[in-house]
């Protein structure tokens, strides 16, 4: 399959890239989540014994409620993901002392995962990336400053300074050779040039496992787009409560309910405007389906530069 590069459709290098459609993965890194891992330390007790008593069988079901994608971080990119959704763990009693991804079961290592990114833009170097860092469990000042000079280490010059969102543009980026924009929801980010505040990407939750609740949700949520100038996140997105996981326990997230209310997310997704009146970023569990990738970068076609460029 031909790749989508996300920034192919602008005319103008002067584009903000605020005001552009992207699309992105929920969950990003769960490609990579390890069935033979500890249960990760955000889950509620009623899981942790869930698991001490059914072992093996426990967290296999578990991978296939957990595992929001099939597609690793190359494919993801080479398909037109550019925004990635990323939750950092320490894991219990590792002796290596790493740094991983996590949700609801720990997934790869944070370092090997920032690389294979950087491998992509290194042979690409006119694409932007968005790296969401957004969830953080049992992570001390220690490793907040580990992850910070990791990504120093991988990314160096690559990283974009904080700066305001309106004055961020492709030229920009391309002249000051800047290909990532890192967001930080935790206080390090106040410290760290190179860390957006995370309320720069807000990103409302639905929380829903109705269709029709999430599309009215999304709906309501553009009229708040960015009344601060930041980025904005559309989470075109269900989440199972207990009782859709125990009916569905042995078919998992994507033909329970993903496969099932995809046709009605993804006419939500079609009839959307990029620009500021519109949708920024739309993101989405396994984004192979339903063409949602390249529906997301044709919304860009549309939107006229001369009255879009500015925010």
């Amino acid at each position: 399959m031909k790749p989508l590069f996300n920034w192919r459709w602008t005319t103008s290098s002067w584009a903000l890239i605020s005001p552009w459609c992207n699309s992105g993965s929920h969950d990003s890194f769960s490609f990579y989540i390890d069935e033979a891992s500890p249960v990760g330390p955000e889950q509620p007790e009623t899981v942790q014994n869930f698991v001490s008593v059914f072992g093996t069988v426990a967290k296999k079901l578990m991978r296939k409620w957990l595992a929001t994608q099939t597609m690793n971080f190359t494919s993801q990119l080479g398909a037109g993901i550019r925004y990635f959704d990323l939750r950092i763990s320490t894991k219990p009693r590792d002796p290596d002392n790493e740094l991983y991804f996590a949700h609801g079961l720990f997934s790869a290592k944070v370092k090997e995962g920032l690389e294979e990114i950087n491998a992509f833009l290194t042979e690409h170097p006119k694409e932007v990336v968005f790296l969401d860092f957004n969830h953080f469990y049992g992570m001390q000042k220690c490793h907040h400053e580990k992850l910070v000079q990791m990504l120093k280490d991988t990314y160096g010059n690559k990283m974009c300074p904080a700066i305001f969102a309106h004055e961020v543009s492709l030229q920009y980026l391309w002249e000051k050779e800047h290909q990532v924009l890192v967001f930080y929801h935790s206080p390090v980010a106040v410290e760290v040039a190179f860390l957006w505040p995370g309320q720069m990407m807000p990103a409302p939750w639905a929380n829903t496992t109705d269709t029709e609740k999430l599309i009215q949700f999304l709906q309501a949520s553009i009229t708040e787009r960015r009344k601060k100038g930041s980025f904005f996140i559309s989470q075109v997105v269900l989440t199972p409560k207990a009782s859709t996981v125990v009916k569905g326990v042995a078919s998992g997230l994507r033909e329970t309910i993903t496969e099932r209310a995809l046709p009605a997310m993804m006419e939500w997704v079609r009839t959307q405007k990029a620009g500021e009146s519109g949708v920024n970023i739309i993101t989405a569990d396994f984004v192979e389906l339903g063409d949602f990738i390249s529906t997301v970068i044709k919304l860009n076609y549309s939107l006229d530069e001369g009255e879009d460029d500015t925010t």
